[in-house]
């Protein structure tokens, strides 16, 4: 049971870090975007914590925000983070934001 947590946290931690690490690059400064995704990453540890999310909600959320580090990475590759980048990566942390909620809230529990 514990370690199901401790799995999930870490992997939580590692998704994070993957903002951090993009970051740290002499990229173009996404601040919304990055403090959209501490914020979600935070929600997410707290469902774990809580035990509103289960281990395999937990890891579809932390591949789902992966992805988004990803996208994030790949628009501040050219220099550039263009409005068209922008609006993605903002609809995609809206769709990551639902999910998360949905995902607390369905009653499943971690066992």
């Amino acid at each position: 049971m514990l370690n199901i947590k401790a799995l999930a946290v870490s992997a939580t931690l590692a998704v994070a870090s993957i903002g951090a690490f993009a970051q740290a690059a002499t990229a173009p400064a996404t601040p919304k975007v990055d403090a959209r995704e501490a914020n979600q990453e935070k929600r997410i540890e707290q469902g774990v914590a809580s035990g509103q999310l289960n281990a395999k909600e937990t890891h579809r959320l932390d591949e789902e925000q992966a992805v988004i580090a990803k996208t994030e990475t790949k628009a501040k590759a050219d220099g550039k983070v263009t409005k068209h980048e922008r609006r993605k990566l903002n609809k995609m942390q809206n769709a990551a934001s639902k999910d998360i909620h949905a995902q607390k809230h369905d009653g499943q529990t971690a066992k």
